[in-house]
C-alpha cells in the first residue's frame, strides 16, 4: 500500500541513527563516548522536579487550554518581552508540548504548495522535514565558516524573491553553535520587509551564549515583531527535554490559528509540565546559569582539544554546545571520518547529517563530562594519527 507523496522526503534525524549504532557496538562489548546526542547531561533543577511531582500528586492532569495555561502564558511574555525589549501580549504565546510544534504548525499555517521558504544549511533536519510537509519548496542557504557561520548573505540576496513566503533562522544554531550578528539581522529584516516575508527565529539555544555575548532576535528590530515567530522552550535552558515543553510567540492572528492545530492535533501540554515550567522561569535561575558557564568551559576544553588534533580545524562556538570542527584536510567524507571514530569509541555526528553545506565537518557535542571530552580527544587522536 502505498503512503502520502508528502512523506516521501522524511528521514530519520542523524543523531539517532548514530545512537542506535553506537548502542549496537556497546551491546558487543565496546566502549563508545557519546557526543552525538544534543542533549544537556545535567538533570532537571530539583525544585522544578518537585513542582511537577506536586502538581500530579495533586491532579492537575487533566485536559487545559490547547494554547496553554494563561499563568505560563502571562510569564513567558513578561520574561521573553523583558529579554528581546518588545511589548508581547499572553494571546501571543502559543505553548506546546516541545518547541517542535511550534516549528510545524506556523509553517502549515503560512505555507502554501508552491511557496519557497529558505532555511539554513547546515541546520536542524526539522526545518526541511516540515517546509516539505507544507507543500513548500526548500531553499537552503549556506551557512560559511568565513561569516563565523552565519548566513552567506549574498547568496541570501540571490535567493530570496517573490515567491518566498518564509525565512528560517536559528540563533545560536545547532550544529554550528554560530550566532547571526546584529548587522546580518538588519540585513534580512530588511529583505523580509522588501519582500513581505515572514521569519521564524528559533530561539532554542538563545539562554545558552558564552563569554558574556548577547545573543540578538530579529524580533526586536523595527517592523519585525508583526511578522515573526520566535520559537524557545525549557530542553536546553532547564535540562527539560523529556518534560515536552515549548513555546511560539507570533501576531495574535497567527497564535489563533495556532490553536487550532494544536486542538486537531496534541489536544494540549500537560498541566503538571506547565506548572513545571512556571517553576523553571520564577524559581531560581542559579543552576541554569552553573550548567551555561560549565558549557563554556567545556567548549573551551573541547575547541582546544580539537584544534590540536592533526587536520583538523575549529571555531570557537559562541553558544548553544556544539562544536563544528573542519575535517577537508583529511580528503575524506565527513561519514567517513565520523564512522572511523564511532569504531575508534567516539560517537559524533557528519556534517552531511544537516545539509549538503555541512560536508567536510563533524557535529561534537561538548555537553558531556570534563573527563569523557578529554578521553574522547585522545580517541579521536588515536583514529587520525592512525588512518590519514
Amino acid at each position: 500500500m502505498p503512503f502520502a507523496k508528502r512523506t516521501d522526503h522524511l528521514r530519520p534525524e542523524g543523531a539517532y541513527q548514530v545512537l542506535a549504532r553506537a548502542q549496537e557496538l556497546e551491546a558487543k562489548g565496546h566502549d563508545i563516548i557519546h557526543l552525538e546526542i544534543g542533549e544537556p547531561d545535567f538533570d532537571t533543577p530539583a525544585n522544578v522536579c518537585l513542582a511537577g511531582i506536586r502538581a500530579i500528586a495533586g491532579g492537575q492532569t487533566r485536559y487545559n487550554p490547547p494554547v496553554g495555561l494563561s499563568s505560563l502564558r502571562e510569564i513567558i511574555a513578561d520574561q521573553a518581552g523583558k529579554k528581546r525589549g518588545i511589548r508581547i501580549t499572553p494571546k501571543q504565546v502559543v505553548v506546546s508540548p516541545g518547541a517542535k510544534p511550534n516549528l510545524f504548525f506556523p509553517t502549515l499555517a503560512l505555507v502554501n504548495p508552491g511557496d519557497e521558504v529558505v532555511y539554513p544549511n547546515p541546520g536542524f533536519p526539522t526545518y526541511e522535514a516540515m517546509i516539505g510537509i507544507a507543500g513548500g519548496i526548500p531553499v537552503p542557504v549556506p551557512l560559511v565558516e568565513s561569516n563565523s557561520f552565519s548566513f552567506d548573505l549574498k547568496t541570501f540576496d540571490r535567493l530570496v524573491n517573490e515567491r518566498t513566503r518564509l525565512i528560517v533562522l536559528n540563533s545560536p544554531s545547532n550544529p554550528t553553535g554560530g550566532v547571526i550578528p546584529l548587522a546580518d539581522l538588519e540585513h534580512i529584516a530588511e529583505t523580509a520587509q522588501r519582500h513581505d516575508c515572514w521569519v521564524l527565529s528559533d530561539e532554542i539555544y538563545s539562554h545558552m551564549a558564552f563569554d558574556g555575548l548577547a545573543v540578538p532576535s530579529i524580533a526586536s528590530l523595527p517592523g519585525m515583531a508583526e511578522r515573526t515567530i520566535i520559537v524557545d522552550g525549557f530542553s536546553k535552558t532547564y535540562a527539560m527535554t523529556g518534560w515536552r515543553l515549548g513555546f511560539g510567540i507570533m501576531p495574535e492572528p497567527l497564535a489563533e490559528r495556532m490553536g487550532l492545530l494544536l486542538t486537531h492535533s496534541v489536544g494540549c501540554t500537560a498541566h503538571f509540565t506547565q506548572i513545571a515550567g512556571v517553576e523553571a522561569l520564577t524559581g531560581p535561575q542559579e543552576q541554569a546559569a552553573l550548567m551555561v558557564a560549565e558549557y563554556q568551559r567545556r567548549r573551551d576544553l573541547t575547541v582546544d582539544g580539537l584544534n590540536r588534533l592533526p587536520k583538523i580545524h575549529c571555531l570557537k562556538p559562541q553558544g548553544a554546545f556544539y562544536a563544528f570542527p573542519n575535517i577537508k584536510k583529511t580528503n575524506k567524507s565527513s561519514q567517513e571520518v565520523a564512522n572511523l571514530m564511532l569504531y575508534g569509541g567516539v560517537a559524533v555526528l557528519p556534517g552531511s547529517a544537516f545539509g549538503r553545506y555541512g560536508e567536510g565537518y563533524l557535529r561534537v557535542v561538548f555537553a558531556n563530562s570534563v573527563e569523557n571530552i578529554k578521553r574522547a580527544l585522545e580517541r579521536m587522536e588515536k583514529v587520525l594519527n592512525k588512518s590519514l
